[in-house]
Formats: structure tokens, C-alpha cells, sequence
């Protein structure tokens, strides 16, 4: 069953690409204290995700910063060096790009999806999310080949 409003999201760790190369960061590391936009993606360099998912929160970040959110991040099934190649491609500086590079977060909070017809594996499904000190106070999960609940204006306008 997926994640749901008013849960607590599992522990899990992640992949970033940091000034060292890559890290690990945890839940609480992104999480804990702090009101998140968390937005995932199905893959990284695919066409709606680099033309308009990522691009949306990188132009909206003051705006979200401006409603009450102290991070934004997005999380995709692929692996680190990857996630940090899109990152800096995007000038993404406003946006931490977490690495779920098994799968193992998507798995967990039942938001998975099975991209193999497509090539692509095991992967994420579109949505996006507010996260506040680990719980989900807002959830928006995209319909299959859907982007427009998990948007940046979209996630803006229910702020």
C-alpha cells in the first residue's frame, strides 16, 4: 500500500553527490526538522523529467522558500553520479539530488512503478510531496504518463 498523507516515511538512505564525491544521507538527514518538497522522477535526462519536472522547482525555488519550505529535493532510481551529472547540467544548486539507486525508498513507501516495458527497469513513479519533520502532510501522485499534480506550480498552488 503507498505512503499515505499524515504518515511517517521509513527510514531509508540515499545517495548525494557531495564535494568529496558520493555520500550517504538517511532520512533524518534530509528530513528531520525541516518542511520538505520532495518531488521524484522515473529517470534522470528523460524528456518530461529534464524539460519540465526538474526545471520547475530549480525556477520556483524562492517561491517555495517564500511559502514555509526549507529544502527541496528530487529523488530518482538512479545512481549517484547520474543524479549529480543532471544535477549540474540543471543548475540545480536550490535542489538536492538524492540517489535512490535500488529503488529501496520507492519500494518502501509503495510508490514503485515497472518501467521494463520501456527499458528502464525498475523505477519511481511521478509525484511530489511535502514532507514536514519526516511526515507527509501533502501528497501528489501523477496518473501513468501524467505530469501535473506533482508540478511546481501545482505544488505552489497548494501552499
Amino acid at each position: 500500500m503507498a505512503i499515505q498523507e499524515g504518515d511517517k516515511l521509513p527510514t531509508a538512505t540515499f545517495m548525494k553527490m557531495g564535494p568529496d564525491g558520493p555520500q550517504p544521507v538517511n532520512t533524518d538527514d534530509v528530513f528531520a526538522g525541516k518542511r520538505v518538497a520532495l518531488f521524484a522522477v522515473p529517470g534522470a535526462f528523460t524528456p518530461t523529467c529534464s524539460a519540465k519536472h526538474l526545471p520547475g522547482y530549480v525556477e520556483k525555488a524562492a517561491m517555495l522558500k517564500a511559502r514555509g519550505i526549507d529544502e527541496i529535493a528530487c529523488v530518482s532510481v538512479n545512481d549517484v553520479f547520474v543524479m549529480g551529472a543532471w544535477g549540474q547540467a540543471a543548475g540545480s544548486g536550490d535542489v538536492d539530488m538524492l540517489a535512490d539507486g535500488n529503488g529501496d525508498f520507492a519500494k518502501a513507501i509503495g510508490l514503485e512503478m515497472d518501467g521494463t516495458g520501456f527499458g528502464m527497469g525498475q523505477r519511481s513513479q511521478r509525484y511530489a510531496m511535502v514532507v514536514d519533520d519526516g511526515t507527509v502532510e501533502r501528497l501528489f501522485v501523477e496518473g501513468p504518463g501524467e505530469f501535473k499534480v506533482s508540478s511546481a506550480e501545482h505544488m505552489l498552488s497548494e501552499l
